[in-house]
C-alpha cells in the first residue's frame, strides 16, 4: 500500500490528469483543421489520402507502442518514461504547427501518437502504485474525466484557433499543456519501477506497426484516382495481411506475450472486443466525413463545426454511468446489445443529412449517437474483463486498448476511402468538359473541385461537388450501420445466455467521439 500523504496524491493525480488531456484534445482537435488543410491556398493542398494518414497515423503508431511503453517504464521508471512522453510529443506538435507539407505534417503525426502511447500505460502505473486500493477507483475515474474534457474542449478551442489563425494554431494548444506536465512531473510525480521486467518483444512492435501500415496504405491508395485493380495496393494490402499473421503467430508462441491472441479462445471476450473495435472504427471514420460536410458542403466556420460537436460529447457523458446502471439490472446483451443497434440507427439517420438540413436535427442525432456510445463502452468494457482471471486483466486491458486503436486507424482507412472513391466515380462525368490539365485536379477531392470551379467561374460546379460529396457521404454512413449492426449481433449473441454471477459494471472508460 502507498505510504503518499493524501495532499501529494492529489497533486499527482492532477499533473496526471492534465498530461492526459493531451491525448484527447489531440485526438479530437485535427478534425476541425480537415477543411483548411486541404484548401490548397489557405492550406496544405492535402489530398483526401493524405488527411486519411494525418489522422490515421497517430492511432496507428499510439495502438502498437502501448505495449512497449509499459515494458519501458517498468525498466526506467514510469515518471522518466512518461516525460520522455511528453517531450516527444511537444517537440513533435511544433513540427506539426509549422510543417511545410503533407508528408512532413503525417511524420510529425506519427511521432505524436508515439509520444502519446508513452503516455497513457505509464499514467495508469504511476496512479497504481499512488493511491491504495480502496481509492484507486476514484483516482481512475478523475483521470478518465480528462477524455470528456479533451473531447469537449479540443474541436471547440480548435474552432476558434482556425478562425482566428493559421491551421497549425491547432497544435499549438499542446505547448502550454506540455510545459505544465513537465514541471509538475518533475516536482511531483514519483518514478516506481516494476520488480518484474517485461521484455520490450521488438519483434512484435516491428510486425504489428509495418503490418497496419501496409493494410492500411493498401485501403487508403485504393481510394485514389487509378482504383483498386493497381498492384500496389493489393501488394500492399497483402503483405500488410501477412505480417499481421506473422505477428500473431509469434505471440502465440510467447510464454508472456505483449499481445496474447489466446484470449480470443475466450468466446464472449472475442465478441466484446470486436463490437467495440466496431463502435470505435465506425465513430473515428465519421468525425472524418462529418468534419468536411459541416465545413465544406455546409460552409460552416471552423468554430460552429467544432461546436457541434458538443451533443454527441454530452450524450457520452451521460450516457456512460447510465448504461453501467443498466447492464447490472438487466444484463449486458440487453443493455449494450440494444445500444448498439442505437448507434446503428443513428448512423442510419445520417442518410437524411444534405446542405439544407436544420442544424438542430444533426445535433438530436449526435446526442443520440453518444448517448449510445457511452452506454455501450463502460457496461461492454466491463463485461469482457470479468470474463478473465485476476492474473489475466492487465494482458486483456493491453489487448482491448490496441484494438480500439486499430479500430480507429481503419475507421479512416475505410470509410475515409469509401468517401473519397465514391466521390472521384460520381464526379467524373461533371468535370468532363474541363481542359485536361485541370480535370484530373479537380477529380480528387469536392475541396479540390470548389477550388476549381472558383478558378474557372463555375458556380454550378460547387453546388454539384456539395451534392455528390453528400452522396459519397451516405455511402460511407450506410457501410457504418452495417458494420455496427453486425458488432451488435455478435454481441447480443454471444452475451445472451444467462449469467451465473452478476456482471459488476467498471468505471466509464475514456471515450473519443465526434459525432
Amino acid at each position: 500500500m502507498s505510504s503518499i500523504d493524501p495532499s501529494r496524491q492529489r497533486r499527482i493525480l492532477a499533473v496526471l490528469v492534465v498530461s492526459a488531456v493531451l491525448i484527447w484534445i489531440d485526438s479530437t482537435v485535427l478534425g476541425i483543421a480537415l477543411e483548411r488543410l486541404a484548401d490548397p491556398v489557405d492550406g496544405l493542398g492535402a489530398t483526401p489520402g493524405q488527411l486519411q494518414w494525418a489522422i490515421g497515423i497517430y492511432s496507428l503508431l499510439f495502438a502498437t507502442a502501448l505495449f512497449a511503453a509499459g515494458a519501458l517504464g517498468d525498466r526506467y521508471g514510469h515518471r522518466t518514461v512518461l516525460m520522455a512522453g511528453l517531450l516527444i510529443f511537444g517537440g513533435s506538435s511544433a513540427w506539426a504547427a509549422w510543417a511545410g507539407g503533407p508528408v512532413e505534417l503525417i511524420l510529425a503525426r506519427a511521432t505524436m501518437g508515439l509520444g502519446g502511447a508513452l503516455i497513457m500505460p505509464t499514467s495508469m502505473a504511476i496512479i497504481g502504485w499512488t493511491f491504495p486500493p480502496e481509492r484507486r477507483a476514484g483516482a481512475i475515474a478523475a483521470w478518465s474525466s480528462s477524455a470528456g474534457v479533451g473531447v469537449a474542449v479540443g474541436p471547440v478551442l480548435g474552432g476558434v484557433l482556425i478562425d482566428h489563425f493559421w491551421w497549425g494554431s491547432v497544435f499549438t494548444i499542446n505547448l502550454p499543456i506540455v510545459a505544465f506536465g513537465l514541471v509538475g512531473a518533475a516536482l511531483v510525480l514519483p518514478n516506481p519501477k516494476s520488480p518484474r521486467r517485461r521484455r520490450l518483444d521488438p519483434v512484435g512492435l516491428g510486425l504489428s506497426t509495418l503490418g497496419l501500415l501496409g493494410l492500411s496504405y493498401g485501403l487508403i491508395e485504393g481510394g485514389h484516382q487509378g482504383g483498386w485493380n493497381r498492384w500496389q495496393v493489393w501488394a500492399s494490402i497483402a503483405a500488410g495481411l501477412v505480417l499481421l499473421a506473422g505477428f500473431l503467430y509469434s505471440e502465440s508462441r510467447e510464454s508472456d506475450p505483449s499481445f496474447d491472441p489466446r484470449l480470443f479462445r475466450n468466446r464472449r471476450f472475442a465478441a466484446g472486443n470486436f463490437a467495440l473495435a466496431a463502435v470505435f472504427l465506425t465513430i473515428t471514420g465519421q468525425s472524418f466525413y462529418l468534419a468536411f460536410y459541416l465545413q465544406g458542403a455546409r460552409g460552416m466556420s471552423a468554430l460552429s463545426a467544432g461546436l457541434m460537436s458538443l451533443p454527441g460529447a454530452t450524450g457520452v457523458v451521460v450516457g456512460s454511468p447510465l448504461g453501467a446502471r443498466l447492464a447490472a439490472r438487466f444484463g449486458v446483451a440487453r443493455v449494450s446489445g440494444t445500444a448498439v443497434v442505437a448507434l446503428a440507427l443513428c448512423f442510419g439517420l445520417n442518410l437524411t443529412y444534405d446542405v439544407n438540413t436544420p442544424l438542430l436535427w444533426i445535433g438530436i442525432v449526435g446526442a443520440l449517437a453518444g448517448l449510445a456510445i457511452g452506454v455501450t463502452v463502460a457496461p461492454t468494457t466491463a463485461a469482457v474483463m470479468a470474463t478473465l482471471p485476476m492474473d489475466r486483466i492487465g494482458a486483456g486491458s493491453a489487448v482491448s486498448n490496441a484494438l480500439r486503436q486499430v479500430g480507429s486507424v481503419l475507421g479512416v482507412a475505410v470509410l475515409g476511402t469509401i468517401v473519397s472513391s465514391t466521390y472521384q466515380h460520381r464526379i467524373a462525368p461533371s468535370l468532363a468538359g474541363l481542359p485536361d490539365n485541370l480535370r484530373e485536379a479537380a477529380g480528387t477531392s469536392a475541396e479540390a473541385t470548389r477550388h476549381a470551379a472558383g478558378t474557372i467561374g463555375r458556380p454550378d460546379l460547387v453546388h454539384v461537388a456539395n451534392n455528390t460529396f453528400v452522396h459519397a457521404m451516405h455511402t460511407a454512413a450506410a457501410v457504418a450501420a452495417g458494420i455496427v449492426f453486425l458488432g451488435a449481433v455478435v454481441l447480443t449473441l454471444a452475451f445472451r445466455v444467462a449469467r451465473r454471477t452478476p456482471e459488476v459494471p467498471a468505471e466509464p472508460e475514456p471515450t473519443t467521439v465526434e459525432v
